[in-house]
């Protein structure tokens, strides 16, 4: 089992940035792990998006916890699962973001050094994301 973790201040108010964790049509915007992925557009605890990951697997995604300051992923194709946890804190007018995940299964043993550094990579790219448009 993986397990990584980072944190980062989001130049961005909280609901931005939850906003953006929510809108998973984009997620391959600023998740490049993430090819493609087709669901309802309005985030709900417990629906799968259909999705294609690197490498051209098939898999699904799901929002398993969606709070104000917490939202909880998990992301699955064969032999590979994500347990993801966004949490978010407001501070000084922006947001700290944390990011914890782990992965299970035998291609995630595979992969496992293939991943080290991707929590911070996702909170940079989630904060690039964040602040495009509020400058």
């Amino acid at each position: 089992m993986t397990i990584q973790r980072a944190m980062r201040f989001v130049d961005a108010p909280p609901s931005r940035v939850r906003q953006l964790l929510l809108d998973a049509q984009a997620l391959p915007d600023w998740n490049p792990a993430i090819r493609f992925i087709d669901g309802p557009a309005e985030a709900s605890a417990g629906v799968q998006y259909a999705t294609t990951v690197r490498g051209g697997l098939s898999g699904s995604w799901e929002y398993t916890r969606i709070d104000e300051q917490h939202i909880d992923t998990t992301w699955r194709v064969p032999g590979f699962l994500e347990t993801g946890t966004w949490r978010l804190r407001p501070h000084e007018g922006g947001t700290v973001v944390t990011h914890e995940f782990q992965h299970q299964g035998p291609l995630a043993r595979v992969l496992s050094n293939a991943f080290r550094g991707v929590a911070e990579l996702r909170l940079d790219r989630l904060s690039q994301q964040a602040t495009r448009f509020m400058k």
